[in-house]
């Protein structure tokens, strides 16, 4: 059941990457309701004020004890800059969560997860769960530029690999996170030994993770909440192919089977959000 929170304090606030006008902030909220019942890959909806709009963040992180959850913000538009503008003891107006469904969390044995940009930050707690189930969990971590690289450390404590690349080879490996995922996969024994490849980010990475998971069939999910705007299903702006069927991000996702996504369609319909 999602909860819905008025007035949640601002506790925490911290700017992750500030570069090229592009902001990344972390925000740590008071919002036990929330923090008792989200898992990972749900998501919330927040208002920042009564007469402001409707956006939805990844549950980053969450603590039962304190009641508070953590989101991450890329501050790219008007609410979302309004957002990291608020300074910590100020009031959220509202919050409500958590939503969407959550990721399956088992042991799978050996798994890979892709972040790319701000999709670093969702791709956390799943890390987190599935090494948590008892996997072996490989990170690749991608950045246009060593300065937009975000949550490195976090990644680090959760992972039993992390390999990092950057368009510009500021940091680490220059190339693209599909460079690593396709050596990892292609690298004997391990070709045949990795059950499942978890990634979020760009509309174009996660084409590209999906047809490299392919080549080698190995189990591949895709989060499309970047897609969401009101996360009701309402206003059909995450409207998605998936096989024959017609799905909505928010309500029926935010995960779908990488390779069910028909990505020429959601590329062409991404242009016009």
């Amino acid at each position: 059941m999602s909860l819905f929170n008025k007035a949640m304090k601002i506790l925490q606030k911290q700017v992750l990457s500030d570069f090229q006008n592009t902001r990344v902030t972390k925000l740590v909220i008071e919002a036990p309701g929330i923090a008792s019942k989200a898992l990972p890959g749900q998501f919330i909806v927040l208002m920042v004020a009564e007469e402001g709009e409707r956006i939805p963040l990844t549950v980053v992180d969450k603590d039962k004890a304190s009641g508070t959850i953590t989101l991450i913000v890329q501050e790219i538009g008007f609410t979302t800059r309004l957002l990291g503008s608020l300074k910590e003891g100020e009031l959220l107006y509202a919050i409500v969560g958590p939503l969407g469904h959550a990721t399956e969390i088992k042991n799978y044995g050996k798994v890979i997860l892709v972040g790319g940009g701000v999709g670093i930050a969702e791709i956390y707690p799943v890390a987190k769960a599935l090494k948590e189930a008892g996997n072996h969990v490989t990170a690749i971590l991608g950045a246009r530029t060593k300065e937009f690289l975000i949550l490195e450390k976090e990644l680090k404590s959760v992972s039993d690999e992390v390999h990092i690349t950057t368009d510009d080879g500021s940091y680490g490996t220059k190339g693209f996170v599909t460079d690593i995922l396709k050596e990892l996969l292609s690298h004997k024994p391990q070709a045949t030994s990795h059950k499942l490849v978890y990634a979020v980010g760009p509309i174009p990475m996660m084409k590209r993770v999906s047809e490299v998971t392919k080549e080698f069939n190995v189990k591949t999910l895709v989060s499309l909440n970047a897609l969401m705007v009101d996360a009701t299903g309402m206003c059909g702006c995450c409207r998605v192919k998936i096989g024959n069927e017609v799905k909505f991000s928010c309500v029926d996702g935010p995960e779908f089977d990488a390779y069910l996504v028909d990505w020429t369609n959601l590329i062409r319909e991404a242009r016009y959000m």
